[in-house]
């Protein structure tokens, strides 16, 4: 009897004990201990892994930017029609970030990426499909293409009225069944396909690292992630100047009859080359999140941390031991939750001052971004491709250097967010100081007869503007077409019959147009009157200008990067831990909806108001602007991007002040570094115990947001 009776009472206490051991055994699992792990799994995967997708899709993103001029020629599109396919980029993110950014931190986040990724490669390939769809690409042209085969001499003066009617009617009659007007309508979708796959890359890769990495570590993973992703944009101008350079229908037309040049306006590349080559790397970078685990265990735990993490692994391992009891959540708790959240970061003034001041700033640089080799042709005189292989090689390495030097300048110097918001706006202001000097190396109006100069060669108002003259006036001209030719006094005329030419002699690209009368109308010109195909250059200071123009674009850019990892930490900081993920997707929503969808349309609609002169389809339609005011192109160009700018300084003094005020409060100091203001942002730990810890106020868990 007593045996049993003690048998009964050992079991007893087994049973009560085996919850305190299971919360020993839990506790000891999660104690500080040294593991051997390989460098072929883990954190270091993924990250490699995160980085490769960084590349693919700003690869991606920077052949669209490449190829805007290209789609517009191809397609006969206006600059804000071609901003708005740019922004569908923009309008494919809206569609799910919020979801994704909320909802994905809950699933399997690196299959999430994974789709993402593929769906990217998706995009990229109903993006090229166009070109395999379309007839071959026919360029404006005042000579039919059999003259272009004739070695005999051509009269571009007295060519036969009729002729020209008779070949306008032939191309207008095939225009009702001719599909490619429509065309670029695939080229949006794939555009906006592509946005939908990228939206989780940024707020679930960076949520998954912050998660589990150590958090001094987080900033130098994010700036390598940057800096990874900047090679993305340098390699896709890179491929975009390449495509540019290869004509549009290569291997299918004998290049021997292709009049133009890629210097010229009307010269479309293979634009869809690149976003083949997009697609591939994107199907690429989608197969190693396929074989990543949903989640991982930090290798190390900080000192001052263990007792907290203590403390939630033991909340953690009860909520485990009743997991059997509770009842799976309801959709509509789930979206209470969500609404809670969602007031809760919108509520936090930092945040909000922050991403209104980033509103203005992300405006003008998307804007400035989407039309800047469309400015390098048309202020300097430089072909497509070399406006992309300049901008690959020169503005964007050293970005990608300055967003790298600025995670390891916060590191090492123990960056707080005060600290880091000095840093950050000050090297911000710097570089817009500098992009101010972009206005005095402009260059001037390219010298077109009856556009921008008379005939005699003296600047004209836009508005006086008349491409008819008594020189041409006995030559039957057509006023709808645009075929430059560079005379020999240095004037561009509109075609060889506007400029009075009687004859000529070559093929091709070799014709060369003599007896021209206006030329020799010309009041300062004594030489010859010839002609040949092609605008004429711009003058040898407009390329000094250009120099010095490339010279401030790449210490702005360098010094606009230079606080760009630190800015972004500071969004990462100024909301709750577990509101994080859904902060940097907000975050990107917002920049998407009211910067990146608007921003290359309104920029693009002001520029088309300072074209000179239209292009012609085969159909009679108006194409694209193949000359443009040069000095009211710069005006508005970098004076709606300075205006953008300006105003978001102001708001970064009231950010300033906000935040000066705010992590001076006792209550945030954090207790290792002594109660300092300038204490590194990634250490504010006793602020976020207060946060998770029960027992603390609202009021209390307000302020250290």
């Amino acid at each position: 009897m007593t045996a049993e009776t003690e048998s009964s009472n050992v079991s007893d206490s087994n049973q009560e004990a085996e919850p305190a051991q299971l919360l020993a055994n839990e506790t000891s699992r999660n104690l500080p201990v040294k593991k051997k792990t390989s460098c072929c799994t883990g954190l270091k995967v993924f990250l490699a892994a995160l980085s490769f997708s960084y590349l693919s899709k700003t690869l991606s993103g920077t052949i669209m930017k490449s190829s805007i001029t290209q789609i517009e020629r191809r397609f006969g599109l206006t600059s804000s029609t071609v901003g708005f396919i740019d922004g569908s980029f923009e309008m494919g993110n809206l569609l799910v970030i919020a979801f994704v950014s909320y909802f994905g931190a809950k699933l399997h986040r690196p299959k999430v990426i994974a789709v993402g990724c593929f769906t990217m490669a998706v995009g990229s390939f109903l993006t090229a499909m166009p070109h395999f769809f379309m007839g071959y690409y026919k360029y404006e042209t005042s000579h039919t293409d059999s003259s272009a085969n004739l070695t005999s001499s051509i009269n571009p003066c007295s060519l036969p009225q009729d002729v020209n009617e008779t070949f306008l009617q032939v191309s207008r009659s095939g225009c009702e069944k001719e599909p490619s007007s429509y065309m670029w309508i695939y080229i949006l979708l794939g555009n906006m396909l592509r946005g939908i796959g990228e939206t989780p890359i940024t707020p679930l890769g960076i949520s998954y690292l912050d998660d589990f990495a150590k958090e001094e570590n987080v900033p130098v993973y994010v700036a390598s992630l940057h800096t990874i992703g900047m090679l993305g944009p340098m390699f896709g101008f890179l491929l975009g100047s390449l495509c540019a350079r290869l004509y549009v229908d290569i291997g299918f037309v004998d290049l021997g009859s292709i009049t133009i040049t890629p210097q010229d306006s009307r010269w479309v590349g293979a634009w869809w080359l690149g976003f083949l080559i997009g697609g591939v790397i994107s199907l690429l970078a989608a197969i190693p999140f396929c074989f990543l685990p949903k989640s991982l265990k930090k290798t190390k735990v900080n000192n001052d941390q263990t007792s907290y993490g203590l403390l939630e692994n033991i909340g953690s391992t009860q909520k485990k031991l009743t997991a059997a009891k509770t009842k799976p959540r309801k959709w509509s708790v789930i979206l209470k939750d969500f609404y809670t959240s969602l007031k809760k970061v919108l509520s936090n003034r930092m945040y909000f001052i922050f991403m209104c001041c980033s509103l203005l700033q992300i405006n003008s640089f998307i804007g400035f971004l989407t039309y800047k080799p469309k400015y390098m042709e048309q202020q300097y005189g430089q072909s497509t491709a070399k406006s992309n292989f300049l901008i690959g090689l020169t503005s964007l390495p050293p970005i990608g250097l300055g967003i790298f030097l600025g995670g390891l300048l916060m590191k090492k110097y123990k960056m707080g967010i005060i600290g880091a918001t000095k840093f950050a706006f000050s090297m911000s202001f710097v570089a817009y100081l500098l992009t101010l000097l972009h206005f005095f190396v402009g260059c001037e109006n390219h010298v077109v007869a009856g556009m921008t100069v008379s005939y005699q060669g003296k600047p004209i108002p836009y508005h006086e503007n008349d491409i008819f003259s008594e020189c041409n006036s006995d030559c039957k001209c057509s006023s709808n077409v645009w075929d430059p030719v560079c005379g020999d006094n240095g004037i561009t005329y509109v075609s060889a019959c506007l400029a009075g030419c009687t004859a000529s002699v070559g093929q091709g690209k070799n014709t060369v147009f003599h007896n021209c009368s206006c030329i020799e109308a010309s009041s300062s010109w004594t030489g010859n009157n010839s002609a040949t195909l092609g605008q004429c250059p711009k003058s040898e200071d407009c390329s000094m200008k250009f120099i010095y123009y490339t010279v401030i674009q790449v210490i702005s850019g360098f010094c606009y990067a230079l606080g760009g990892t630190p800015a972004y930490m500071i969004m990462f900081r100024c909301v709750q831990p577990e509101l994080k993920s859904l902060a940097v997707g907000l975050y990107t929503l917002i920049m998407r909806m009211l910067a990146g969808i608007p921003a290359p349309v309104y920029f693009g609609a002001l520029i088309d108001k300072t074209c000179l002169k239209w292009g012609s389809t085969s159909c009679g339609h108006q194409g694209a602007c193949r000359l443009y005011d040069s000095n009211a192109y710069r005006y508005v160009y970098l004076g709606l991007s300075a205006v953008l700018r300006g105003p978001s300084y102001l708001i970064a003094v009231l950010f300033y002040i906000l935040t000066k005020k705010h992590f001076q409060n006792k209550d945030c100091r954090p207790i290792e570094n002594g109660g300092r203001e300038d204490a590194p942002v990634n250490k504010e730990d006793n602020c976020k115990i207060k946060e998770r810890l029960p027992g603390s106020t609202d009021a209390e868990n307000e302020s250290c947001i």
